[in-house]
């Protein structure tokens, strides 16, 4: 990567659909979905044409809430187009969540499926929007999301209120080509064209701004460490609504005309099966679904002999997995991305020329145009080799700042433009980087970044708790898991049961905690300050999580 590309994600699909017309570009092993490089774009084309028919101009927001679907696709790729902004909504998300994003987002048109194992998307747009009863699309205004104008459905349903995905193919017919070619001028490579929601420690999720720049130059650099070219095939199962499935896979791959192999939502079975039919040559993850694969009965069964590379990120990669997925399914040259979503997200990377201890034991250098460092958290100097501190982050992949919340944003970004990361780090002589511990309050789960604020905030709704704490404890599977110390109210019983499906019917399913501990008081500090440490070094006992507490995590 000698220098950034400056070019909107609109212009980068036109100049490989026209470089490469006939490269597989996206295709679904289990449906007949198959396109090439210009197929994709002119479908794209139609899809962002229909989105103007809507009323959809720059600078709207367009939310995309579902599996990695086609649909999904052709939404990022035409909303870029048009210079519209793709809001990316986690597929677990209940009412209790969704309300707060499609609002704070200031939600324009919502491309949604019907919904994803126990989150009911319909049901719950029903809930929130009861004007769409009886009403025609487009015609009804809702009194709790003012700006939201569009309902669009994908997977064929007629519904009151909504249109269905399909009828954007007809509208877009009434556009032109050259209506397109003019909104698609007016846009520029600083503009923002993705938002993808972070909680935080303190209040709710936060929208990061995302330009085209950050995004498609992090996606060339992360493509580049792997040496992506047209050969490579990407099995591509990571949620698109995650930076790992937007950046790390699917820019990736478009900025070197590679192919995207997609399988819905992750299963063993179906993703073996797209590795073994479609010969892929790189798959990414999180190690809870190579181990999955591993000890799937098909794993055997499966060819791999095409298979070269990939990225394990997302939670700590323990060694042992990572030297399996090297022998067992040809992997030889994976490589461990680390970063954030507020840095688009990519800030180190190992590469495949890397050792194979380096690439188990570190997160890899400074990717290209993108200054890294470690300070001193408390005076804010830099951190000589070996010294743990703060990792910091400054270059073109940095976002804009959070939706409407400038305060956080000058929190997280110093006025010289270096990134907070909130994480621990050491570096080598050689600038490779170590993750060692977490400064904020966030809990990994499987690749899932959880914030215990938004948790504790449900539980302050209930009528019989007093007070609670949310942390995370050690576990093997997933790196770490949700536990949640209660104080009742007096005189109130409540079991861990109860505790438990009291939030599982208002947030998504992997922030609802594995554990409850009722308890009398917190262990405070002399300021009053409550002691999270203490809190999950009493978990570890209590739990016997001795053996999983002494994995290092990252």
């Amino acid at each position: 990567m000698e220098k950034l590309w400056e070019i909107t994600l609109g212009d980068l699909l036109d100049y490989q659909a026209e470089r490469h017309p006939d490269q597989d570009c996206v295709i679904y092993n289990d449906r007949p979905f198959r396109t090439t490089y210009r197929e994709f774009r002119d479908k794209v084309n139609l899809v962002a044409k229909g989105f103007l028919k809507l009323g959809v101009k720059k600078g709207d927001h367009i939310s995309m809430w579902g599996t990695n679907v086609p649909e999904w696709q052709l939404a990022l790729w035409a909303a870029s187009k048009i210079g519209a902004v793709l809001v990316t909504v986690n597929t677990a998300y209940k009412i209790f969540e969704a309300e707060y994003l499609l609002r704070q987002s200031d939600t324009h048109t919502l491309v949604m499926t019907e919904g994803f194992k126990d989150s009911d998307y319909v049901a719950i747009m029903q809930e929130l929007v009861p004007e769409l009863e009886g009403a025609s699309p487009g015609e009804w205004e809702s009194d709790v999301l003012p700006c939201l104008k569009n309902i669009l459905l994908c997977g064929g349903k007629e519904l009151s209120g909504m249109r269905n995905w399909e009828s954007l193919y007809e509208l877009g017919k009434e556009i032109s080509d050259e209506t397109l070619a003019e909104a698609q001028k007016a846009c520029h490579f600083h503009d923002v064209v993705n938002m993808q929601y972070t909680s935080g420690t303190t209040g709710f999720p936060k929208g990061v701004m995302l330009t085209h720049l950050n995004i498609l130059n992090n996606g060339l650099s992360i493509g580049d460490c792997m040496k992506f070219s047209t050969a490579d095939r990407l099995c591509l199962t990571v949620p698109l609504f995650h930076c790992f499935g937007l950046v790390l896979a699917t820019m990736a791959a478009v900025t070197h005309a590679s192919t995207m192999c997609i399988v819905e939502a992750f299963s063993p079975a179906a993703v073996l099966k797209t590795i073994h039919e479609e010969k892929c040559t790189a798959f990414h993850g999180v190690p809870t679904m190579f181990i999955a694969m591993m000890d799937h009965p098909d794993f055997a069964r499966t060819d791999f002999s095409q298979m070269r590379t990939g990225i394990m990120a997302g939670s700590p990669c323990p060694v042992k997995v990572m030297r399996q997925v090297v022998d067992q399914m040809n992997m030889s040259e994976i490589t461990i991305v680390y970063g954030l979503t507020e840095s688009s997200p990519g800030c180190t990377q190992t590469t495949t020329e890397d050792s194979l201890e380096l690439r188990v034991s570190t997160v890899g250098r400074s990717l290209p145009f993108v200054e890294t460092k470690v300070v001193d958290p408390d005076t804010g100097e830099e951190c000589i080799p070996g010294v743990p501190g703060e990792f910091m982050a400054r270059g073109y992949n940095i976002m804009k700042g959070y939706y409407k919340m400038p305060e956080a944003t000058a929190a997280a970004i110093t006025e010289d433009g270096w990134l907070h990361s909130g994480d621990l780090a050491t570096v080598d002589e050689n600038g490779y980087y170590k993750i060692t511990g977490r400064i904020k309050d966030m809990i990994i789960r499987g690749g899932e970044n959880i914030y215990p604020k938004e948790i504790e905030e449900c539980y302050y709704t209930h009528p019989d708790i007093q007070d609670v704490q949310v942390i995370g404890i050690p576990s093997e599977a997933y790196g770490e898991e949700v536990m949640a110390y209660v104080i009742l109210k007096p005189g109130i019983s409540m079991t861990e049961d109860e505790a438990r499906e009291f939030v599982r019917t208002r947030i998504a399913r992997h922030k609802v905690p594995k554990y409850v501990a009722f308890i009398d008081e917190f262990p405070m500090t002399a300021s009053g300050k409550i002691q999270k440490y203490k809190l999950r070094d009493m978990a570890v006992d209590m739990l016997k999580l001795h053996d999983a507490a002494s994995i290092e995590t990252a």
